[in-house]
């Protein structure tokens, strides 16, 4: 079967830096992928450049959401690569703050939405048959990912745990085929980031949306992953399972430092 996702020769240069160096990267339907690296490794970057914030110098960023038909990322902007199915959450938390969490999760439904102008200031039947099911669906994810206890509160007030959470719920609310996770375990304590397991683990098995991942919690990749991206100045230095790469001495000597308990 085709990958979901297929990045080929992905290069990306700031002026004389080069931060992504020619990375080959692919994800099938129902995988749980990481890519992992030290800080300054070009791992955000090349997010940045699949969700359309950056525009590759070179390489092809393919998409194939049914496995057959093929369609390019090249050149799209981050609001079309989210309508083509593919979203993300960040390294540090982006919130609306001062909005409730049922009102975030709404907001990541805006794209699906059909209304336009005439139908939000007419208020036609079918907008608000449409605000009321996307209130519906809203509140649905809300309970799938447990936070429905939350859901008048505003975002600023809920655990952080709760925060990470919650901004996995509003990428969800996208109706994504893949998510990328920008380091979802990032200030977690033991706890939270247990609860993540699993909630990763469901999404993927249960919602039927496959997960590419940056992180460094080591043990959560090692545990969740199906497959495994090294990279290193930019370049993908290795790739395998997880078994393959906990054993493999170039990766343990340059980012895991040792062996990890799987």
């Amino acid at each position: 079967m085709e990958p979901i996702l297929e990045v080929k020769e992905l290069t990306k240069d700031f002026g004389g830096l080069r931060a992504l160096d020619r990375i080959d990267l692919k994800v099938h339907r129902g995988q749980i992928v990481a890519l992992i690296g030290p800080n300054g490794a070009g791992k955000t970057t090349f997010f940045n450049c699949i969700t359309g914030i950056y525009q590759p110098t070179k390489g092809e960023m393919l998409i194939s959401p049914g496995g057959k038909e093929k369609k390019s990322l090249n050149g799209l902007k981050p609001n079309h690569v989210t309508k083509s199915g593919l979203a993300r959450t960040f390294q540090n938390i982006r919130l609306f703050q001062n909005m409730t969490v049922l009102e975030n999760v709404m907001i990541g439904r805006h794209c699906r939405m059909h209304a336009g102008i005439p139908g939000a200031v007419f208020r036609n039947p079918a907008t608000m048959r449409e605000e009321k099911q996307v209130v519906e669906d809203s509140y649905r994810l809300l309970e799938k990912i447990g936070l429905e206890q939350y859901v008048n509160e505003y975002a600023k007030n809920l655990p952080y745990g709760a925060q990470r959470r919650l901004e996995i719920a509003r990428a969800m609310a996208t109706e994504p085929f893949m998510l990328l996770l920008d380091e979802p375990a990032a200030g977690m304590n033991v706890k939270e980031t247990k609860e993540l397991d699993d909630l990763i683990v469901q999404i993927c098995h249960q919602e039927k949306i496959s997960i590419l991942l940056i992180e460094h919690d080591m043990k959560l990749v090692m545990s969740l992953s199906d497959l495994i991206y090294v990279v290193d100045y930019g370049k993908k230095i290795a790739e395998g399972t997880p078994e393959e790469i906990k054993n493999n001495p170039d990766v343990i000597k340059a980012y895991l430092g040792e062996e990890v308990d799987a």
